[in-house]
Order: C-alpha cells, then sequence, then structure tokens
C-alpha cells in the first residue's frame, strides 16, 4: 500500500511538471512537445522500476517495420502502454476516445502531438470523416499510427473480442500490422492495487503484411496478440 502511494505521487507529480515545462511547445514546431512524450514514457518506466521493482523487458525488436509506413495493434491492459510505447516506436500517433481530449493540459497535448479521436458506439459528422483523417496523417506523417483492437483497458485474465476498427483501418491504408502484446495488467491493473517485483512484457510480434481480407486480418490479429499473452501468462 505504502509503495502504492509513494508511486502514485511521484509519477503523477513527474507528469505534471514535465506537461508544465513543456507549456511552451504549444506554440513551437509539433517535434518539440513530441519529445515531451517520449520523456513521459522514460519517467513512466523509472517509477515503475525504482519504487515496484519493476522488470522491464522487450522482446522481438527485430520485428519492428523499419523504412515503411505501417500500423500498430496493442492489446491494452493499463496506462503504461500509453506512456511507453512512444519509447519505442516513432512517436506513434493514437487513435482515442474523444472523453480524453476533454482532460486539462493533457487533453491539449493529446490534441497538439496530432492524436486522432473517435466517439466509440456513435454515428457522428467526426467519425464518418474518421478515415479521412486516418489517410492525411500516414500520408504527411513518417511517424507511425497506433490503435488498441481491444477498445479500452481489460483485466490481464480478460479476452474480449477484438474491435472491428483495427481491420477496416488495415483494410482502408492497405499498410503492414505491428501487432504487440503486453502483459502490464499483472503489475498496474486497471482497477486495484499494483504489484512490485513483477515483470512487464512487451512483446513485438512478426508483422501482419497486407493483403488479406478484414475478416481474415481481425482473426490472425487476435489469435496471435492472445497467444502471446496466453504464453507471457
Amino acid at each position: 500500500m505504502i509503495r502504492n502511494s509513494i508511486f502514485s505521487i511521484f509519477f503523477f507529480s513527474g507528469i505534471i511538471i514535465i506537461s508544465l515545462i513543456f507549456l511552451p511547445a504549444f506554440f513551437l514546431p509539433q517535434k518539440v512537445i513530441l519529445i515531451g512524450g517520449k520523456l513521459m514514457g522514460y519517467w513512466t518506466s523509472f517509477c515503475l522500476k525504482f519504487f515496484l521493482s519493476t522488470k522491464i523487458v522487450i522482446k522481438g525488436k527485430k520485428n519492428i517495420i523499419n523504412n515503411e509506413k505501417f500500423f500498430i495493434a496493442a492489446s491494452h491492459q493499463s496506462m503504461f502502454e500509453t506512456f511507453f510505447l512512444q519509447t519505442i516506436f516513432n512517436s506513434p500517433v493514437f487513435i482515442l476516445k474523444k472523453e480524453l481530449l476533454m482532460i486539462p493540459i493533457f487533453g491539449w497535448y493529446l490534441k497538439k502531438i496530432g492524436s486522432i479521436s473517435i466517439k466509440r458506439n456513435k454515428v457522428t459528422k467526426d467519425n464518418l470523416s474518421f478515415f479521412d483523417d486516418i489517410s492525411e496523417v500516414i500520408n504527411k506523417s513518417k511517424r507511425p499510427l497506433i490503435i488498441f483492437p481491444q477498445g479500452t483497458r481489460v483485466l490481464p485474465n480478460e479476452r474480449p473480442p477484438f474491435k472491428k476498427g483495427a481491420s477496416r483501418i488495415y483494410e482502408e491504408l492497405k499498410i503492414n500490422c505491428q501487432p504487440v502484446a503486453i502483459n502490464s495488467g499483472y503489475v498496474w491493473p486497471k482497477i486495484g492495487l499494483k504489484h512490485s517485483h513483477k515483470t512487464i512484457t512487451i512483446s513485438i510480434l512478426e508483422p501482419i503484411v497486407a493483403g488479406y481480407s478484414k475478416q481474415e486480418f481481425l482473426k490472425i490479429l487476435e489469435n496471435n496478440i492472445y497467444s502471446e499473452l496466453n504464453f507471457l501468462d
């Protein structure tokens, strides 16, 4: 309990400090504020290691797609991956719930770094232009897109079917997908206390090449990520 409290105090204080330091970056090129995002990722790693004695292991770095456009589809069990994946990949463009953009300061950062929002389970004018926005970002930027196909944070033992949005992105963009399996929920679950002296493994899986049907892709993606998570359990 004491470790949890100390971790939370230092972690959130650090995030706030980094946010305040980079406030002037709102008036500078986007690449400046992206540095702040990476710092938050490194700060997250430091706090986990120092206060919770967490070991962080990255597997499959050789599988990272280079020199071509791609999008990342990652499992989602905690806040960890939203920060730390920025240190592995080139400042990915996040697809996220529109509600997150409403958070003071943090939501401003999400807008500034080019995050794409969507209102889940609703048909709105913004949602109708969703794939146009994605295509524009991919065509203009060297940054990969990232999506969490489970739709929200889940418990480590939960295996909900993946949302169809990932397969639509795959079909629309016609680019390779980089699957990533992360068992962060065993350390930093979406509910309850955090756990110390455990290992978070980020497993970067072999790319799924463009060309499959939407149904085939989603089945392969879900099977590959869940099979890896079962192994990491």
